[in-house]
């Protein structure tokens, strides 16, 4: 397939990696329903999709075992100063990366298809958004990147003869011998796979991985980590936060961004179903926010995304009904349960599966125990599905509009079972960045860090910030100097508070709307709150827990602020800032100085 494109550095790009990559064709992406049903059944009669009965237009796959996440330990940021990339990142000389790289990519799509993805994050056209273009030999990759993006002629022709765009390369790593058969998942082994950023090139280069955001390079790869240091050089926002519009009663809307660590329920609050009457929330994204000044000084956010592509186990119709219904039809699932009736699976769906093919393939049933005894999970932890955002019944009618929705709140939050009070209001907008730079979550089995009791998150872009994370901070300040009056306000939240009998104190779920409820009345300046050491919480019967089995007593436990307890934290938030080094904002310093004064240290 030939292209009309005559993007000159477009062209001589996608030629000079073809000749390094030696694939037996190229084949440029239109973004029709034609060419993603082509790419399914070149997939389904491998054998490596599996059409599911149950779900029309939707299919499974299975990933090679050694290939079922992102990569953190291979995942670079490469700058030519290393102290640019900063104490979060993994960084090697970007010199010596392109060398280890290329020698790679020498002959690596022999026997494959090179795949050209021309994509759009955000509508294309609005002036918010940012057009990429990925090479893959995947034909996963181009049906997830239909869904997420959008892709296709549309975008060349935005793109113009000299529009800028951010090359994306990638390769599964793994060339076909002549006669050769392909393997259902093909990628490269794990000290073979990169995933590389060059933020001052706006360039990213993966190699070896075909899964989630180490291949979709739009997610994770440009929308943050090469998004993050282009916004700070161009003066705006790219953000790990979910958006969602409230309108209460009397039909006035607020937009709120908020940004959770893993395991937090962002994907949940993003879909909300509100259990005050009265009260609507829309989902305009579930994981990415890009914000940029609009003409009136206020900031406006757009999801650069068109899908969701969310961790299957856990959502249920009791946690998250509104994902549940959208991915009904034209999905992708990839290492869950394949059901004995032509259906997918997962644990903690709240259905019954007896019997079924589990994630690597393997007969499957509850009752199934490993060499040690211990139950074998049908679904991968971190199973995924793949879904158009325009099937999510809540989404909002606005979700696409090209000037974006103005931000009124920003929400930061954690997982902690005490301190930390269900919700409390930052002072001023310095004291918010330090919220949201200290926010925290204690550790679950599942980290890498298991060993420490608190990891530390900040803006829950951990993994996802491609600069100094200093000087990501420091961003941030600067963009309140520049909205001033204008800048919205800024919340933290934890819903996960513990009595002493270890018992959730807040029921949470469509519940957090009254959390929610009292920040948009604190933006209209219609209800009061109480100054303590560590922000503005909610006075007595100012939140909303009419109809709610939660007590007086519980209330006040869930916003107690346990000043001790505060004094014992501040050790290790100091330690914790201190890996910013140099480049620790000095305003962040006063801000701890002052939360230390507050609690009387």
């Amino acid at each position: 397939m030939t292209t009309t494109t005559k993007n000159t550095k477009l062209l001589a790009w996608v030629e000079e990696m073809a000749n390094l990559c030696n694939p037996d064709k190229v084949q440029w992406c239109d973004g029709s329903k034609a060419e993603y049903d082509a790419m399914i059944k070149i997939m389904v009669d491998a054998g490596a999709a599996i059409p599911l009965g149950k779900r029309p237009n939707s299919y499974l796959f299975r990933s090679d075992p050694s290939d079922v996440a992102r990569v953190e330990d291979r995942t670079y940021i490469a700058t030519r100063n290393q102290e640019d990339a900063g104490p979060t990142n993994n960084w090697i000389d970007p010199v010596k990366l392109k060398t280890i790289m290329r020698d790679l990519y020498k002959g690596c799509m022999r026997g494959r298809t090179l795949y050209v993805i021309p994509f759009s994050m955000g509508p294309v056209g609005s002036p918010i958004s940012k057009i990429g273009v990925e090479l893959s030999d995947s034909p996963y990759v181009v049906v997830n990147m239909h869904i997420m993006t959008r892709v296709g002629d549309k975008v060349l022709k935005a793109l113009g003869e000299n529009g800028a765009f951010v090359p994306c390369m990638h390769s599964v790593g793994a060339p076909l011998e002549p006669g050769q058969k392909d393997s259902r998942w093909p990628c490269a082994p794990i000290e073979k796979k990169y995933i590389a950023h060059f933020p001052e090139e706006n360039l990213i280069w993966s190699f070896g991985s075909g899964y989630g955001g180490n291949a979709l390079l739009g997610k994770k790869c440009l929308a943050l980590r090469i998004a993050s240091p282009m916004a700070r050089r161009e003066g705006w926002m790219a953000e790990h936060m979910l958006i969602l519009r409230l309108t209460n009663p009397q039909g006035k809307r607020f937009h709120i961004a908020a940004a959770f660590p893993s395991a937090c329920g962002k994907t949940n609050l993003a879909m909300l179903q509100p259990s005050i009457a009265g009260w609507k929330c829309e989902c305009i994204g579930d994981d990415i926010a890009w914000m940029k000044t609009g003409a009136d000084g206020r900031l406006y956010a757009i999801n650069p995304e068109a899908g969701f592509f969310g961790v299957c186990p856990g959502t249920s119709y009791k946690s998250n009904p509104m994902a549940m219904e959208s991915i009904k039809a034209n999905a992708i699932f990839t290492n869950c349960v394949l059901t004995d009736d032509g259906d997918i699976w997962w644990e903690d769906m709240d259905v019954e599966c007896k019997h079924g093919i589990d994630w690597k393939g393997n007969e499957w049933s509850p009752d199934r125990k490993d060499a040690e005894g211990k139950p074998v999970k049908g679904a991968h932890p971190n199973a995924r599905f793949t879904a158009p955002a325009r099937q999510c019944p809540v989404i909002c009618p606005d979700w696409e509009d090209p000037a974006g929705v103005p931000i009124d709140i920003f929400v930061f939050g954690g997982r902690r079972s005490k301190l930390v009070p269900l919700v409390s209001e930052a002072y001023n907008w310095d004291h918010g960045v330090y919220m949201g730079a200290t926010a925290a979550s204690e550790a679950t089995a599942a980290a890498l860090d298991a060993k420490k009791a608190i990891r530390r998150d900040p803006m829950a872009m951990l993994p996802f910030c491609g600069y100094h994370i200093g000087d990501y901070w420091q961003h941030w300040l600067n963009m309140g100097d520049k909205l001033g009056a204008k800048a919205p306000k800024i919340f933290y939240t934890n819903w996960f508070r513990k009595s002493g009998d270890g018992k959730w104190l807040w029921p949470g779920f469509g519940e957090n709307c009254r959390v929610l409820k009292w920040m948009c009345e604190r933006v209209e300046g219609k209800v009061g709150a109480v100054e303590t050491p560590v922000g503005y919480v909610p006075k007595p019967g100012d939140l909303d827990v009419s109809g709610l089995k939660v007590s007086e007593a519980e209330m006040a436990e869930l916003l107690h602020i346990d000043v001790e307890g505060w004094k014992s934290e501040v050790p290790e938030i100091e330690e914790y800032l201190s890996t910013a080094g140099a480049r620790l904002p000095l305003r962040m310093k006063t801000q701890l100085a002052e939360l230390k004064k507050r609690i009387g240290l």
